[in-house]
């Protein structure tokens, strides 16, 4: 339970950001602060303030214009303070993540007259690495002198930008006008440049460094272990989980986690479990570096232990090459069986092989495993090296082998990985999805991953961390929080279903009231939306002559009918038309590209069409439009369904060119039907009808971002009224006016 002191530091600090930004209490923003307050104060500890209840998440949809953001730093950061744990926010954005840091927790604390501090956590391929600058600069100063026999030698392209870039880097770092940080950096910086200049985990000598004064990760790092928050974003968080935590972030039990667009999470997640191998790539791999172990061997004769490793390891990439190669054939031939429905992919059914691919499989795990084992041998030698004063190789000389082999290791490791998933058989269920696809050039490419993140997010994150509150704006599909609780491994205890049950008038005492809040699943709750969609919103379903499961037809309706219901029909008081943007999102590149290309003459808008700009040129191009006095019309696809905000006149009409079903031939969604159809379940009902209802969900949400914001939604699909399922889909969307012909 929480003190009245702490509940009297929530309350002064949510009146008192009202007041600083002139914001009147919203209902939703209110029963938020006070859910979280209550549920952090329920969790039982022990004496070393470790948590020893089960109650260790909560889930929290909060619609857009609640103020989720506020709402969340309000009630965790003094609570955390007065437990001594470390808040880690993390966002499902790069772009969120930089306004967290920059903007809304600056402005918490001076309206609240806090001072929490804060930093911001990125992960270390985001650091230049000052070791690395060093030696791309005298590479290039080689190559220029004619020292290096062979170009591959050089770290970075030998040219005058490149230099020039490398000498700006040195200076404004010695000025300690830069941070190293490449998102700081005012130009774009070419990714092979900056490959170059930054080094992973096993490239890192850490402390060790003979420039570890300099480093710009550990000068981050520093500020981050010293900080009562700590933003970081849904990858930072899994990598280092996945390390076992206490890696790169604070230890998991150590921290209270919220996890802001947590829609993300699940898909995040299984980007992280999943592993993958290309078989032509990995044999030019070896190749190369059976050719470079000799040249390493030269370069370094004398080493302690050297010799015996690289031995080894030689022998073992010999005997690896033949069956990767062997393989080749093996896998062509499944892709080609499975020609008559996609012949640049192949699923393996419910995650089983034929014996043969089977057996090929558990070879090549074995073998790179054994082959990572060797690597993790050389790199400890080398690491070992580095700390003998009287060692016969010079330091360079041994740094620079050791990056090489720190960056082979990581890639045999993500190969061992690949094979031995591949390989593993499936003891528990639900079974992962192994698939084959076919990529430009030939190259065959392996690919494994589980179908559901939700078991190993229970393991590393909800069983270990102290707290942890989920959040977004869009949690619930088909009005229920059941499939994101499948997806993400929360199991949920029963909820008391009101804010202040336990926690006394936290909120209410700023509208005499005490506010229900409701959840239709454990430990999971929907605060009450800000807007007024019923008054603010149409949501229109026409029928244009083709429903979206129609292509062509339904194309050709699209043609026909978008430049007319794209016509700006705003005015302003002296009855003169008005700028306005439009957003039209569809489910089909080809198709939105199709329509483009026909109706782009026919409109009197500026039309950007999303691949043809980056999306920030797009934004801002649309914005100025409108600015100027000029309608703007998007065409994009899922990207600007999600997360883009363009209030007021920047988007008065939201059209939906149809339901926005899954691509049916995703492995990974066809391995997760397959499963439910296989337990007896609906894999159309249970999997296929959510995911749809929320992606609809998230792209109504693009129209009313302000409390003063109108417009109208109109969805080109009749689907929604002809098919029996429709009436769910329409019951989760916003209560907008329904204007349905």
């Amino acid at each position: 339970m929480l003190d009245e002191q702490l509940k009297a530091t929530i309350q002064d600090g949510y009146r008192a950001f009202l007041k600083a930004k002139g914001f009147r209490a919203r209902l939703g923003q209110k029963q938020m602060v006070g859910r979280i307050a209550s549920f952090l104060g329920e969790i039982e500890t022990n004496d070393a303030g470790g948590r020893v209840s089960d109650n260790g998440a909560i889930v929290i949809e909060a619609g857009t214009g609640t103020g989720k953001t506020a709402a969340y730093l309000l009630s965790v950061l003094p609570v955390a303070h007065a437990l001594g744990k470390q808040v880690v926010i993390a966002t499902g954005t790069v772009a969120l993540q930089g306004q967290l840091a920059e903007r809304d927790i600056p402005d918490v604390m001076a309206a609240t007259g806090w001072d929490y501090s804060s930093a911001l956590a990125k992960g270390r391929a985001r650091y230049l690495c000052s070791v690395r600058l060093q030696q791309s600069q005298d590479a290039l100063k080689a190559s220029q002198s004619g020292l290096l026999l062979y170009e591959d030698e050089l770290l970075i392209r030998p040219d005058a930008d490149s230099a020039t870039m490398l000498e700006s880097m040195t200076t404004a770092l010695a000025d300690q006008d830069w941070d190293g940080d490449r998102d700081s950096w005012p130009e774009s910086i070419p990714d092979i440049t900056w490959q170059a200049l930054t080094v992973d985990r096993h490239q890192c000598v850490g402390f060790r460094c003979r420039m570890f004064s300099e480093c710009c990760f550990f000068q981050a790092r520093a500020a981050m272990e010293e900080a009562d928050c700590i933003v970081a974003n849904h990858d930072i968080v899994l990598a280092d989980l996945m390390l076992g935590g206490g890696v790169i972030l604070p230890a998991p039990e150590d921290c209270i986690y919220v996890l802001d667009e947590a829609h993300k999470l699940g898909d995040t997640a299984l980007n992280h479990f999943a592993s993958f191998s290309r078989l032509n790539a990995t044999t030019q791999w070896l190749e190369q570096v059976e050719k470079t172990l000799p040249v390493m061997a030269s370069a370094l004769a004398g080493v302690s232990g050297l010799q015996e490793h690289i031995e080894q390891c030689q022998e073992i990439i010999k005997t690896a090459r033949l069956p990767v190669k062997q393989s080749v054939p093996v896998f062509e031939a499944l892709l080609l069986d499975g020609a008559g429905e996609n012949a640049s992919q192949y699923r393996f059914p419910n995650g089983q092989m034929a014996d043969d691919v089977q057996a090929l499989c558990e070879q090549l795990a074995a073998l790179f495993v054994r082959l990572a084992s060797r690597l993790e041998g050389l790199h400890k030698t080398l690491d070992k090296a580095m700390d003998n004063v009287s060692s016969p190789a010079p330091d360079v000389d041994i740094e620079q082998n050791f990056q090489t082999v720190g960056q082979w290791l990581r890639r045999v490791n993500g190969i061992a990985d690949c094979w031995s998933a591949m390989a593993r058989p499936d003891s528990t269920p639900p079974p992962a999805a192994k698939w084959l696809s076919l990529e430009d050039g030939g190259e065959i490419r392996v690919s494994v991953s589980p179908i559901i993140a939700g078991p190993q997010l229970k393991e590393i994150l909800w069983q270990c961390c102290y707290a942890a509150i989920a959040t977004s704006a869009t949690l619930r599909s088909m009005g229920s929080f059941s499939q994101f609780c499948r997806d993400t491994g929360l199991d949920g205890e029963p909820d008391g279903g009101d804010a202040s049950d336990t926690f006394g008038d936290l909120i209410a005492s700023d509208m005499n009231t005490k506010d229900k809040v409701t959840g239709n699943t454990p430990n999971c709750v929907a605060v009450p939306v800000a807007f007024d969609y019923a008054r603010a919103g149409i949501l229109a379903v026409p029928d244009i002559g083709a429903d979206g499961g129609q292509a062509q037809a339904h194309t050709e309706a699209l043609i026909k009918y978008l430049p007319d219901i794209l016509d700006p029909d705003g005015t302003n008081e002296g009855g003169e038309p008005t700028a306005s943007g439009s957003l039209v999102l569809f489910s089909s590149r080809r198709q939105m590209n199709d329509v483009a290309t026909v109706i782009k003459d026919d409109l009197p808008d500026q039309l950007l069409i999303q691949g043809e700009f980056s999306v920030a040129e797009i934004i801002k191009r649309h914005r100025q439009a409108v600015d100027g006095g000029t309608s703007s019309v998007i065409f994009g696809l899922a990207s600007f369904a999600e997360g883009m905000d363009l209030p007021g006149d920047y988007c008065k009409h939201v059209v939906i060119a149809k339901l926005p079903f899954a691509v049916p031939d995703d492995p990974l969604q066809a391995a997760l039907s397959e499963w439910i159809e296989s337990q007896g379940g609906n894999a159309f009902r249970e999997l296929t009808l959510p995911a749809a209802s929320l992606r609809l969900i998230q792209a109504c949400g693009r129209l009313l971002r302000n409390e003063s914001d109108t417009g109208r939604v109109t969805i080109l699909d009749r689907r929604l009224l002809s098919k029996s399922y429709g009436r769910q889909l329409l019951d989760s969307l916003p209560p907008f006016r329904r204007l349905f012909e």
